[in-house]
């Protein structure tokens, strides 16, 4: 689905989303001191544990996190005054479809991410339910959100990002309430956008291929390289970490 022209931006010597100098607090916690983070390239997978700062780094580049210092920006231009004039530029699937999805009915939801664009209500949702008809799910479109299992869910909100086509696709976790079907589906599908696509996974097989991927630890850029690298790097400092970690005893009854 090609990016809508609401989301295209003046050119710029720098095309892509950039922190720079970035530091993030929340509380007593520090979460980023003086991250420098380009991300031109066009899938980017984001590993590491819990708590490394994946889905924080998220909100930062879709707006709903300002920093405490230093600057993000896409294309060139700060992040925020973009966003304003062109509210579709990025686009974050989040780990929970429930904090996600807003609407009743499926056709709703997917219809919201055109309302930007200018269409009436009736057309945003003959468009919706165009996309469901293409994808077999044309029995979803008065369904209930409520009614869908929590990877139903999660496919909901895939499909709504696919069909407001963002400028850049931020996806959270998005393999974790997925069936293996939804899951090669839906690696398929970021295989085969047209826009830039950031994965958070803890799937690592699902960004082993990616051109990029950056392991995160406490907040700070472990390694930053390609996907099958970086990938098997992260696996082995987890065995190393498993192997020096004391060994439960069976207990026995």
């Amino acid at each position: 689905m090609p990016v809508s022209p609401e989301n295209s931006l003046p050119s710029s010597s720098h095309g892509g989303l950039r922190l720079a100098g970035v530091t993030l607090r929340r509380g007593i916690t520090t979460v980023f001191e003086d991250l420098n983070l380009d991300l031109n390239t066009r899938r980017i997978g984001l590993i590491g544990d819990n708590g490394a700062g994946k889905t924080s780094l998220f909100r930062l580049l879709c707006g709903l996190d300002l920093p405490q210092a230093g600057s993000v920006s896409i294309a060139g231009h700060a992040l925020h005054a973009a966003r304003a004039q062109h509210p579709g530029l990025v686009g974050l699937m989040f780990q929970n479809p429930d904090d996600q999805i807003i609407f009743p009915t499926v056709e709703e939801e997917l219809a919201l991410g055109l309302r930007p664009a200018g269409l009436s209500r009736q057309q945003a949702r003959e468009q919706a339910r165009a996309l469901l008809a293409r994808r077999g799910l044309a029995h979803w479109a008065e369904r209930a959100v409520a009614s869908l299992s929590q990877g139903q869910r999660q496919q909901v909100c895939w499909l709504s990002l696919l069909i407001a086509a963002p400028r850049v696709l931020l996806l959270d976790e998005p393999f974790a309430s997925l069936d293996l079907p939804g899951q090669a589906r839906l690696a398929q599908d970021i295989a085969q956008a047209p826009q830039q696509v950031l994965v958070s996974t803890h799937v690592l097989d699902h960004v082993r291929g990616f051109e990029r991927v950056i392991w995160l630890e406490s907040g700070k850029v472990r390694q930053d390289g390609p996907g099958a690298r970086v990938c098997t790097a992260y696996e082995a400092d987890v065995a190393l970490r498993l192997a020096s970690m004391p060994q439960l005893e069976h207990l026995h009854g």
